[in-house]
């Protein structure tokens, strides 16, 4: 069984991201589940958890000036929207500067949540795995009593602030010369 926190303590939480822990945790729309996306181990292990093998995980962006340094950004404008409920599709500029657990393409999703939770887990300085905490296909979860017990059992943290109200994030391709709605 996963601990399960209430009151969130910064450097626990940092040195346990830095550990490989898994942790599902509140974002500004729904409850996620999430690892260091550098440590392939781990990624893999949210693979296996969410029975989610080809599709893409994306990840919450440590910074703003993570994102310039990382990915083709076209329109900055997108950028400054962040933090917010909106996840960019971006290409990198150099290849596998993430493991290829995350996303066997050059196209990565950036998030940056608005909520407090997220900023602690920026100040690990790890881009993040942010994915909905659910079995690859069912319905997300806003509260930690909708999680799959499957699921539950298999992480490591939860983080519980309670019930969230919003949908999932607004999905946006910047890949191209136009922004491309793909989920609103």
């Amino acid at each position: 069984m996963p601990e399960v926190w209430k009151r969130v303590n910064q450097k626990k939480l940092s040195e346990s991201i830095k550990a490989g822990k898994i942790i599902i945790y509140p974002t500004d729309t729904i409850y996620g589940i999430g690892c260091d996306a550098t440590n392939a181990s781990a990624v893999r292990k949210i693979r296996q958890i969410k029975k989610r093998t080809e599709k893409p995980f994306s990840v919450i962006a440590p910074s703003k000036q993570w994102i310039y340094n990382n990915f083709n950004v076209k329109n900055r404008t997108y950028i400054q929207k962040l933090p917010g409920p909106f996840t960019y599709l971006l290409k990198t500029k150099k290849k596998r500067f993430l493991p290829r657990e995350v996303s066997n393409s050059d196209v990565i999703g950036v998030r940056i949540p608005d909520n407090r939770i997220t900023k602690m887990i920026q100040k690990s300085g790890m881009p993040f795995i942010t994915t909905s905490v659910n079995l690859s296909g069912q319905k997300h979860a806003t509260a930690v009593e909708d999680i799959d017990p499957e699921i539950f059992q298999k992480v490591d943290i939860v983080i519980d602030t309670g019930c969230l109200s919003n949908p999932p994030s607004t999905i946006i391709d910047l890949t191209g010369d136009l922004p491309k709605i793909i989920r609103r």
